[in-house]
């Protein structure tokens, strides 16, 4: 197997490599990590995605805990691996953020989506031919990681702005649709959030043609992070960071107020 041919491959060899450098048949491998020889060989050769009970059992095995090559380590970037440039890294950023900003356009904001929501649009990719079952599996389940940071003693405040396309756009059929706009008016009902939508009808005046996020970290330094469906793009610069929020501004002027946004899902 060659390891350049992918990171799951890549994976797969360093196993191995580390496992015959310690002198260990995969049964020996086996009764250290707690998983069978067939599973540990389905790994090495690729044949089977390692999880993250996995990797740690690796590096406890393989004393590699704590160090900066762990195998935990090479399995988040496994997992992050079909993300666009810069998703990962805004991840991070993410769950620390005391305040957070998004505008979407043509679906829901993937912190605000429900599980079925999120598989549907991950299967339509997968359908397309764009990406694997397995990477559709693990898209939906970063979002459920992504969405469970947010839960916890002291939440970020988050305003969302969202296109009317957001919630006009039919995605996994009227059950699922149903879900997500309660899901929707129920994010509305929060402390520490806040929810607009931006109707058709402000036409050239809404500011943003893309999708933003708007970060506001600890330090109350903020970063911005913006995609198109090729590439994503993450700006520390403040004057592009500071333009950007001003644009925000003005986007939350010209939409509707939240109670208005609220009776627009009602009436959908």
């Amino acid at each position: 197997m060659n390891p350049d041919s992918s990171p799951q491959a890549a994976f797969g060899a360093r196993l191995r490599k580390s496992r015959q450098a310690h002198n260990w048949k995969q049964d020996d491998l086996s009764a250290l990590m707690g998983f069978s020889s067939g599973h540990i060989s389905a790994v090495e050769t690729g044949r089977k995605m390692p999880t993250l009970r996995f990797s740690r059992s690796a590096d406890a095995a393989f004393k590699t805990a704590g160090t900066v090559d762990t195998f935990e380590r090479a399995w988040r970037e496994l997992r992050l691996g079909t993300m666009l440039e810069g998703f990962p890294e805004y991840l991070g950023l993410e769950a620390h953020a005391v305040e957070i900003r998004l505008f979407e356009i043509g679906i829901i904001p993937g912190l605000l989506q429900t599980p079925a929501y999120a598989r549907a649009l991950a299967e339509g990719d997968v359908r397309r031919g764009t990406i694997t079952p397995e990477q559709a599996a693990e898209r939906v389940s970063v979002l459920a990681d992504r969405q469970a940071t947010l839960v916890r003693a002291r939440p970020p405040t988050m305003l969302v702005v969202m296109d009317e396309s957001c919630i006009r756009r039919p995605v996994g059929g009227a059950e699922v649709m149903k879900e997500q706009l309660q899901r929707l008016m129920e994010f509305t009902a929060l402390p520490n959030t806040m929810l607009q939508i931006a109707p058709y009808n402000i036409g050239e005046r809404r500011s943003f043609n893309l999708p933003i996020n708007l970060l506001t970290l600890p330090d109350r330094s903020m970063v911005a992070y913006a995609e198109s469906q090729v590439q994503g793009h993450l700006d520390r610069e403040p004057t592009f960071v500071l333009s950007a929020l001003s644009a925000y501004h003005q986007l939350q002027a010209e939409s509707l107020s939240q109670t208005a946004s609220v009776d627009m899902i009602h009436q959908v």
